[in-house]
């Protein structure tokens, strides 16, 4: 878990009985040792911490160099501009009170699957942020040419895997979208591989971004 000192607000997380958080290893900017831990000890996901994402994040990803663990951001900041660029980075993105401990520890477990999780906040952040990008709500030809394609992107999905893109946009993982759908885990990641491959899409990042009406140049 990288943050400053005395700046992490859960210091009773993970509990002892945590089903998905075993260990917790502290750093602290400039974050040097996520770039020097033995292999043995290795992250399996770093949660950042931070007052200023678009400052905190960058630094972070370089002091990681080689390591290739997905990241949690973890920040008070809930404008669109700073969510749409951890999301752009492959940061999940949890908005400070906008979740609880027990959705933290998912979405740790989620990022080790390859799930980027969002919290809700975070979530209408980057619905708003792709909306702009895509031309949505200006109200002229290029919002109705940016509709149209997303209407014939969204129609090379079946109804059931329509269901599970817009749940999987709205932060959540294949796991949940199983309860919420009422199938089992390994049906659910089936159906996203098969979306993947309809959408050209390189994983949920990506996949989400495409949903959510997103052209080719914001493709990460």
């Amino acid at each position: 878990m990288a943050c400053a000192d005395g700046g992490w607000p859960h210091e009773g997380w993970p509990e002892p009985e945590d089903p998905y958080v075993e260990r917790v290893l502290r750093v602290t900017p400039p974050y040097r040792e996520l770039g020097e831990v033995r292999e043995e000890r290795a992250a399996d996901v770093v949660v950042l911490w931070c007052e200023e994402p678009t400052t905190a994040f960058p630094v972070l990803l370089g002091a990681m160099g080689a390591v290739s663990a997905p990241v949690i951001v973890v920040s008070p900041r809930r404008d669109t501009e700073t969510v749409v660029e951890v999301f752009r980075g492959g940061g999940g993105y949890l908005v400070e009170g906008d979740y609880c401990t027990c959705m933290l520890s998912s979405a740790v477990m989620a990022a080790t699957v390859g799930h980027t999780y969002l919290s809700p906040a975070a979530c209408a952040a980057l619905r708003e942020g792709v909306q702009r990008v895509s031309g949505g709500g200006a109200g002229g030809g290029s919002g109705s040419l940016a509709g149209a394609a997303m209407e014939r992107l969204r129609g090379l999905l079946s109804p059931r895997e329509r269901q599970i893109m817009e749940l999987l946009s709205t932060g959540l993982g294949a796991q949940e979208i199983g309860l919420r759908l009422r199938l089992s885990e390994k049906t659910v990641r089936n159906n996203l591989s098969n979306i993947y491959a309809k959408l050209d899409a390189r994983g949920s990042t990506d996949a989400v971004l495409r949903w959510l009406g997103a052209t080719p140049a914001v493709r990460m």
